[in-house]
């Protein structure tokens, strides 16, 4: 019994799974990195956003088998080297390491050439960390409250180094100022490293760093740690008390750092960079490292760090209002 062509043909069709072409973005996806990608820090060498962009950078290259190269793009407060990424093609080889500092700024300098939530897609967060107060050991208090009657009995004739207007630093040491009721000058520098030295040099008596890279120098006699700047005391520095605790009482801060794209990049791509950030900030070798530098993994979906950049955003507008706070 002859079995007809077109019977033939339709029971090959059955038999064979159908292999459909993927949608021209997951196929993108899919492909990516086809080539070396490049995070952009708009901060100086040394700095933690540079310090973190490296470790994530090394671990993205050996995931993604592509390198992933850190360029410091300093000045300006975090402008110059934000607005060539706000400026750079949205097709995932162009990322920016950020931190709080971008979040200040929307309020803070809210005519710069880019906006933050329009000009940037949310990829994810890194990690947080404390900031510690530190002052140079030529100054003679030997704890905040010391440190505060000091301050109150040379007002504008101390000053504090930062890394420029609108950083976790500068935030930080303004947030001190109108707690405290203490009147410190603010000497903004090009990058942290800079500030830092500084204050180690005995160039300004006080500064706000972030207790990941400043720690080495409280425990080398460098500088002198009055108060660290979380709702708890820091691991890394167990000795000395918060903010809060040693006399100002409900002061909190934090630095935090995160990866943003610019606005249009697929979301296929920003997913799987997401995915991959998140894989590398879990792993336990890199968070028990990190716990000894006192800084903590921040995973988050796109959706999720969208979420807690606005808040960021709406925090410290009430912070630059109500202490009238203005861009240097």
């Amino acid at each position: 019994m002859s079995v007809s062509l077109r019977a033939v043909a339709l029971a090959l069709t059955l038999a064979i799974p159908s292999v459909l072409p993927l949608p021209p973005a997951a196929a993108q996806a899919q492909d990516y990195p086809s080539h070396p990608v490049k995070i952009v820090v708009p901060f100086g060498a040394g700095g933690p956003a540079d310090v973190y962009a490296r470790v994530l950078a090394q671990h993205l290259s050996e995931a993604l088998k592509q390198p992933f190269v850190v360029e410091d793009r300093p000045g300006a407060g975090s402008l110059i080297g934000t607005d060539a990424v706000a400026k750079s093609p949205p097709d995932g080889y162009t990322l920016l390491a950020m931190s709080n500092t971008h979040t200040t700024n929307e309020s803070l300098i809210p005519n710069k050439p880019f906006q933050l939530m329009r000009d940037f897609v949310p990829v994810a967060g890194i990690n947080y960390s404390d900031l510690v107060m530190v002052v140079h050991p030529s100054v003679p208090a030997k704890d905040l409250k010391e440190f505060i009657a000091y301050a109150k009995s040379k007002p504008g004739e101390l000053n504090y180094a930062s890394s420029g207007a609108g950083t976790p630093y500068h935030m930080a040491g303004e947030l001190f100022k109108a707690m405290s009721g203490t009147n410190l000058v603010h000497v903004p520098h090009k990058a942290s490293g800079e500030a830092r030295n500084s204050v180690i040099g005995g160039h300004v008596q006080m500064m706000f760093d972030a207790i990941t890279t400043m720690a080495s120098n409280v425990k080398a006699g460098q500088v002198r740690a009055l108060g660290t700047s979380a709702a708890k005391r820091s691991t890394v520095l167990p000795d000395v008390p918060t903010i809060a605790e040693a006399g100002v009482p409900g002061y909190e801060s934090t630095i935090w750092l995160g990866i943003m794209a610019p606005a249009g990049t697929p979301k296929a791509i920003v997913d799987k960079l997401n995915a991959e950030i998140n894989k590398s900030i879990s792993r336990s070798d890199v968070k028990e490292a990190w716990d000894k530098q006192g800084a903590v993994p921040l995973v988050m979906t796109p959706t999720e760090f969208d979420a807690y950049l606005r808040k960021d955003i709406e925090k410290w507008a009430n912070v630059v209002k109500v202490s009238g706070i203005k861009a240097e």
